[in-house]
């Protein structure tokens, strides 16, 4: 999955918001303009991202793919950092990422929590469609 791969699916999700509120080069996704889900960046390694996850799943996913990590400059228990290399599968990542929109999207107050889970639904994004270099990221519906 390419970095503009990421923004597309990343923003399809309801209510999502993008900011850069630590500078230039980390555009953070936030549930209902509240609480960040996801994170990409660019490292040394290349572009990654980081998403929440439930942390006995994380050490599953650490451990089938190398290319996934403890959180980097987060908590190493409760995010992943996922470098964008092309070793995880794209339906595997657009799983993590709705993981992480969901396990947050929880933790919002009863209303926000109700609204923005009923309009995700069972959904997730489909990049098999989404250009693979640039193009304007998807609308929210």
């Amino acid at each position: 999955m390419t970095p503009e791969q990421f923004v597309d699916a990343a923003l399809w999700f309801p209510e999502t918001s993008e900011s850069e509120p630590f500078g230039p080069g980390g555009l953070v996704y936030k549930v209902a303009g509240q609480k960040m889900f996801a994170l990409l960046m660019d490292r040394k390694a290349g572009p990654a991202a980081n998403l929440k996850c439930d942390p006995a799943l994380a050490l599953e996913l650490r451990d089938q793919f190398p290319a996934v990590t403890p959180g980097y400059h987060m908590s190493k228990r409760h995010w992943n950092t996922v470098l964008l290399d092309g070793t995880v599968p794209d339906d595997e990542l657009v799983e993590m990422l709705r993981h992480s929109y969901v396990l947050v999207a929880r933790s919002l107050r009863r209303a926000d929590r109700d609204r923005v889970l009923a309009a995700l639904g069972d959904g997730a994004p489909d990049i098999s469609d989404a250009p693979a270099q640039g193009g304007p990221a998807a609308q929210n519906e």
